[in-house]
């Protein structure tokens, strides 16, 4: 089990090679022999099986998932303590994000260790211990959210949350062999996340593959109108990067020494020549503006969490450093910075218009434990290069895995596009992917290529048919409706479907098989931009699968297919014609 995919996870419990509750079994043990100081707050046996015996629906998309939760994001009755034991609370209630996966069937094992109050890119700011690197233990598992990292690169969760500010999603995922999701800031929930910059705060994800990041954002990806900094997505959404996008990189480059980091960029930068068009950028507007986080009153949001702690003299001694400079910084002060950030974000705007997206090194290098210890903010500040900058100005990125150094150490790039563009470099990345391959973290599993993509129109979109939950006004349309799909048309398949009502599932879901003696099935059309096109097939449990189908009319289409298997115990509702019929029908009973 260690180091498997969501998909390797599903797969398992769908040819019956374990249960939930045998899986767990084993985890835990799995879990107990860990290093301590990946966690705060780890959940023992009887807790993961008391998750594992609460499923029911082998067809929820995480169905049985293990996953973690960085320890500044609360969980209901579990303690949330941002890594500052003066802090520490029980949880009354569970955040929206984590508990739309336990809601899609996940199995939460543990909360992560963390820099205190979400406050460092390094990892070793903690009461808790410092959290090693998986690859070697002397050096930085990075920070913030070194502990949700470093247990997704050990293989031990296929996925878990951290949180995201000034780099916290990145940093770790570069320095792991991990990938790292920094969503568009307000695309999520972030109600019961302690803050650290509330302006500014995301949930990220990690994950082995580019896939899972991104069907695990989906899931708690979505409008809170309880969150007061919670947006809608426009609709729609921005289409795919083009087959050979202009992705602008930075013409100047500084390593800080780190001649092993410099010649794995010059390796990546040869390497994305292959798939892209590379136009190097000036971007001093990029580092201009990332010094404005910590060097202006930005640091004063997090006065306001802190600000009882300094009193008490709670927190480590380097945080309250970083943090204390905003006792003395005056309202004037935040609306200067105000007024540089709205043109430092106008000139921002200029450059990213020349290029499709950026591409930049995750990190400027990679520092070891003892280094770090030596020169704690100077070290801390480097790896803040070239992640900083990104929330100020409204951007969202995605950290990918980059290979290896001659010393054996993790490195990485980072995609950065405007905001809402997250689905376009989640289908870039999986480009990188197939161009080239990682392992799973630091185990030696090698991770399944990313599907090839699905044929779309010129328009960069892709009809996909829907048959059941799918359709308008029914549970699951939103799914499609928040990747921006547009309804084309109502039609029907050819004449060669039989529509079963699948047991056991919530919500209720059909399934369409093709064969000889079948009918015309009511249907719908949707038109899906490629780029939400993976995210969506991802979300589709078994039986179901996305396959081709036939129109009245004869035109080939991508639809909902479902493995024969399923019909065993499934009601056959062909003569109806269709879902609608029989959801009517349910109703009426």
């Amino acid at each position: 089990m260690l180091g498997w995919t969501i998909d390797q996870w599903r797969a398992a419990y769908r040819k019956k090679n374990v249960t939930p509750v045998s899986a767990m079994k084993a985890l835990s043990a799995q879990l107990q022999d860990s290093e301590r100081a990946l966690w705060i707050h780890l959940l023992d046996e009887s807790s993961l099986l008391a998750q594992a015996e609460r499923l029911s629906d082998p067809s929820l998309p995480l169905y049985g998932v293990p996953f973690a939760v960085k320890d500044n994001i609360d969980v209901g009755s579990l303690p949330t303590t941002a890594a500052c034991p003066a802090y520490t609370y029980t949880a009354k209630e569970t955040a929206p994000a984590v508990q739309a996966l336990l809601d899609a069937g996940a199995i939460l094992v543990g909360k992560t260790n963390l820099d205190q109050l979400a406050t460092g890119l390094v990892g070793v700011r903690s009461p808790y211990g410092e959290v090693p690197n998986p690859f070697n233990p002397d050096y930085i598992s990075g920070g913030s959210s070194a502990g949700s990292a470093a247990v997704v690169s050990l293989g031990l969760v296929p996925f878990a949350l951290g949180t995201d500010t000034a780099g916290s999603g990145r940093v770790p995922a570069a320095v792991t062999n991990t990938v790292g999701l920094k969503p568009t800031k307000g695309s999520m929930s972030t109600r019961g996340v302690v803050p650290a910059c509330r302006t500014l705060d995301c949930i990220s994800v990690f994950a082995l593959s580019v896939e899972d990041a991104q069907s695990v954002y989906d899931l708690f990806r979505g409008y809170d109108e309880l969150d007061g900094y919670a947006r809608p997505a426009p609709q729609p959404l921005p289409a795919a990067l083009p087959e050979r996008p202009r992705l602008g990189i930075p013409k100047d480059t500084p390593w800080f020494g780190d001649q092993r980091a410099a010649a794995a960029w010059q390796r990546h930068l040869e390497e994305l020549a292959e798939i892209a068009e590379l136009i190097p950028l000036d971007t001093g507007v990029l580092r201009e503006t990332a010094e404005l986080l910590y060097q202006g009153p930005w640091v004063a949001e997090r006065y306001t969490v802190a600000e009882p702690l300094l009193e008490k003299d709670a927190l480590l001694p380097v945080i309250r450093d970083v943090i204390l400079p905003a006792r003395d910084m005056s309202a004037a002060d935040g609306f200067r910075a105000q007024y540089r950030l709205a043109d430092l974000r106008r000139e921002a705007d200029q450059l990213m218009a020349k290029v499709d997206a950026l591409v930049v090194p995750s990190t400027p290098g990679i520092h070891t434990r003892a280094a770090v210890a030596e020169e704690p903010v100077k070290l801390n500040s480097q790896l803040g290069t070239w992640t900083n900058f990104v929330n100020l100005l409204d951007m969202c990125a995605l950290a990918l895995p980059g290979g290896f150094r001659d010393d054996g150490l993790p490195v990485g790039i980072t995609l950065i596009g405007a905001a809402w563009q997250d689905g376009a470099l989640a289908e870039f990345g999986r480009r990188w992917q197939r161009h080239r391959p990682w392992k799973a973290g630091a185990t030696d599993n090698a991770l399944p290529a990313p599907a090839e993509p699905e044929a779309g129109s010129d328009d960069g979109m892709v009809t996909v048919a829907v048959v059941g939950a799918h359709l308008t006004g029914m549970p699951l349309n939103h799914q499609l409706t928040d990747r921006g799909a547009v309804l084309l048309e109502s039609t029907r398949t050819a004449p060669c479907y039989r529509l079963y009502a699948l047991a056991n599932t919530t919500p209720p879901k059909p399934g369409l098989i093709k064969g000889a003696d079948g009918a015309a099935i009511e249907i719908e059309l949707w038109k899906l931009p490629v780029s939400e096109f993976g995210s969506f097939v991802a979300l589709i449990p078994a039986p179901l699968g996305i396959g081709t189908l036939e129109t009245e009319d004869g035109r080939q289409v991508k639809g909902f297919i479902c493995e024969g298997w399923a019909i065993d115990d499934a009601t056959d509702i062909t003569a109806l014609g269709g879902w609608r019929h029989y959801i009517r029908g349910l109703s009426n009973a």
